[in-house]
């Protein structure tokens, strides 16, 4: 059974950011706005920059049209975004698959160009990638006011890190779920209820009206998109 939330008063409205070479089109982005939308809570899910540090300035620039107290989410690079305004804004948070140390995880990609299905950019990780996500990674967070959503066959990510950075978060491991998460509509009211939300009555996870294709062709959850 999960521990009650960390934050007790609702959240004002929720801000969610994708995942490396994902994009605010991304079905996870369109589940949530949807599930905002039946409980009339302000969303943002802003298309974030490729760049580490320009990506938290959007973020953070973004909390200000969301109220008071939102709940900040994020999926794989965004779960690591979202964990550093949370940390910043003293806010709850809600972690998807999060990337705990992703300077180690792109240390590979030097010199390799991107495209991004969602906007059609293309881009090549460099050496300041590297050193923005080392500068801006945290060596110790406030495990409490988060919700982690692990998948236990995560391919890209050891859910065995999240586990040991965000000690005492509450926890929900769906077996044999792979990084991509795509029981995510079916956990949208626990991600909601972390927020002090309940989705009301007719909500129904996947079969959700509206979230039929919301999807892309093609659309992965390998290195070259992290939804």
């Amino acid at each position: 059974m999960l521990s009650a939330a960390w934050h007790l008063p609702a959240a004002s409205g929720v801000l969610y950011l994708h995942g490396f070479n994902s994009g605010s089109a991304s079905p996870k982005a369109a589940l949530v706005r949807q599930a905002c939308a039946w409980l009339g809570l302000p969303c943002a899910t802003p298309q974030l920059p490729h760049r580490p540090a320009a990506a938290l300035a959007l973020a953070e620039s973004r909390l200000a049209r969301l109220g008071p107290r939102p709940l900040v989410a994020g999926s794989s690079m965004g779960g690591f975004l979202a964990t550093l305004v949370a940390e910043r804004y003293d806010l709850a948070g809600v972690l998807i698959n999060p990337a705990v140390a992703p300077a180690g995880l792109v240390a590979d990609w030097v010199g390799e160009r991107f495209d991004n299905a969602y906007t059609g950019e293309r881009f090549a990780i460099d050496a300041a990638h590297l050193e923005e996500l080392e500068a801006l990674t945290p060596e110790r967070v406030t495990g409490e006011r988060y919700l982690l959503l692990l998948g236990t066959a995560d391919e890209t990510l050891d859910p065995a890190e999240a586990f040991a950075l965000y000690r005492g978060a509450r926890t929900i491991l769906h077996p044999q779920g792979d990084h991509g998460l795509a029981a995510l509509a079916d956990y949208l009211p626990a991600l909601l209820a972390h927020g002090g939300h309940g989705l009301p009555p007719g909500w129904s996870g996947s079969k959700a009206p509206g979230t039929e294709g919301a999807g892309i062709p093609g659309d992965t959850n390998d290195r070259n998109h992290f939804g």
